[in-house]
């Protein structure tokens, strides 16, 4: 079903020709792309036609699809203004938009928090659903080029009844002359305890997540938390210093809400949380902060397949940090840069990148004003993420290395990093002709991913039962696979 014509839509059209994509050839991706979110659609290059010669919208998420079908063939995000189809539901849009003001990066920023955990705003559908498969590593060129240019807005004190008061007037009256009432966060002055309790939350959330993974319900609240505690305090009035001290720690929450999305393999949820946090940490004049954002978007854009564009978000998060940023803080950034030029192949660059952060993790000390959401950082945590540089650029004898320093403390507190660097041991050892000790450390990891939720976990073992399937009679391999069964037929 289509919604009434509006005459031809000459907006898509053109940006169909752009795209070099012709009718059928746009009905069939939108099927495709359908069909990958369990719809059954049947377009065909009629239904194309109806669009852009009488101006006819789909109804549902179509729009959406139509949108994400082009902006996959041009490389880019494509905004449903730019094919004439803005007047449908913009949902998909919110969250992608890093503002210059500081009053547009609020509400940029509650628009998304709206989006609810389930996935609904205001009671609708399942947005995030729709949004399946529109992960765009090119939507991160904008946030990033204007944080690295102004990295801090010069003052963010709000005065919540003045900033109600402009936009009633901008609204003028209210059907029969009533003016609306002003919003509740009016009344709200916002204190440091207040941004006390934001912090606690993120530091809970983060230890939640390091033990039981980002699909964990104590996990989910963190989106819940942004909703409902830090929506109205960002409405709030506030003082520039309360005001740099809570967008710091909406910050910290947003970056976790992303982070969890992307462990869960929601990462269009959390590309648009990452974005979001960005401007946050902006606003917070935070710029250590803003660079572990870049980083987590770096980490991101490698584990899709964009090591280049990782490689990229990981320098800019260490040129904007130099000098600014704690000895570890800067390892931790030269760490993730050694992912991406691993991924991307390079490795002398990655050596160089894993000596930068070896060097500075070895200049911090114990009394260095290091940021609370760097604890995880320490000697194994860079050895484990050097075991897997390694299996990426296929040195198996240095995987098997590192990965003995990494599994070599206790690893209570951070349980689905222990999996990981299991998964990361067994293929060493198999890529190293043992067999047994694949199938084992397999096991072991196997275990420890049955105790947690974390979608990237378990796409590890997938990966690891893929490159035992030359192996498949040998009745080691056979029992792993058995055992890991409930886990791959889990839902996500």
């Amino acid at each position: 079903m289509s919604r009434e014509p509006r005459g031809p839509n000459e907006k898509l059209g053109a940006v169909l020709a752009l795209a070099g994509i012709s009718n059928a050839g746009l009905a069939r991706r939108v099927n495709d792309l359908g069909a990958q979110r369990g719809l059954t659609l049947r377009y065909d290059k009629t239904s194309v036609a109806r669009w852009v010669s009488k101006g006819m919208v789909p109804q549902g998420v179509a729009p959406h699809l139509i949108a994400a079908a082009i902006g996959s063939k041009l490389g880019r995000p494509v905004p449903l203004h730019e094919i004439g189809l803005a007047d449908a539901d913009p949902a998909p849009e919110v969250g992608l938009a890093f503002p210059r003001d500081v009053g547009a990066a609020v509400r940029s920023a509650t628009e998304l928090y709206r989006l609810d955990p389930a996935g609904r705003r205001g009671g609708g559908g399942g947005i995030w659903q729709s949004l399946a498969g529109s992960f765009s590593v090119s939507a991160y060129a904008v946030p990033t080029s204007r944080w690295l240019i102004t990295p801090a807005d010069s003052s963010v004190a709000r005065d919540a009844s003045a900033a109600a008061g402009g936009r009633e007037a901008a609204a003028g009256p209210a059907a029969g002359g009533r003016r609306p009432p002003p919003p509740a966060a009016t009344s709200l002055r916002v204190g440091h305890s207040d941004v006390a309790k934001l912090r606690e939350a993120a530091e809970e959330a983060r230890r939640w997540d390091s033990k039981y993974g980002g699909g964990d319900w104590r996990s989910s609240m963190v989106p819940e938390c942004l909703r409902v505690d830090a929506t109205p305090l960002l409405l709030g009035s506030y003082s520039d210093e309360v005001g740099r001290s809570l967008f710091g720690a909406t910050a910290e929450l947003t970056r976790l809400a992303g982070w969890m999305a992307f462990d869960t393999g929601q990462q269009e949820a959390a590309q648009r949380y990452y974005i979001q946090a960005l401007r946050l940490a902006r606003a917070a004049a935070d710029v250590p902060l803003g660079g572990y954002v870049l980083a987590s978007m770096s980490l991101q854009a490698t584990y899709r397949g964009f090591a280049d564009e990782g490689v990229d978000l990981a320098q800019a998060a260490l040129e904007r940090n130099r000098g600014l940023a704690t000895a570890r803080t800067m390892s931790f950034f030269h760490l993730v840069e050694a992912r991406a030029q691993a991924k991307a192949g390079d490795a002398a660059a990655c050596g160089t990148a894993l000596a930068a952060a070896e060097g500075w993790l070895e200049r911090s000390r114990d009394g260095d004003p290091d940021p609370s959401w760097l604890d995880f950082h320490s000697y194994d945590r860079l050895a484990a993420d050097a075991a897997e540089c390694y299996r990426d650029l296929r040195a198996p004898r240095q995987v098997r290395r590192f990965t003995e320093q990494a599994l070599s403390r206790p690893t209570e507190e951070f349980v689905r990093s222990h999996g990981l660097r299991l998964v990361v041991s067994a293929v060493a050892e198999l890529e190293s002709g043992n067999l047994d000790a694949a199938c084992a450390a397999g096991t072991r990891a196997v275990e420890v991913a049955g105790r947690i939720s974390s979608a990237r976990t378990t796409e590890y073992v997938r990966d690891l039962l893929h490159r035992l399937e030359p192996y498949g009679d040998e009745p080691r391999v056979a029992e792993l696979r058995e055992r890991a069964r409930p886990l791959l037929a889990a839902p996500a």
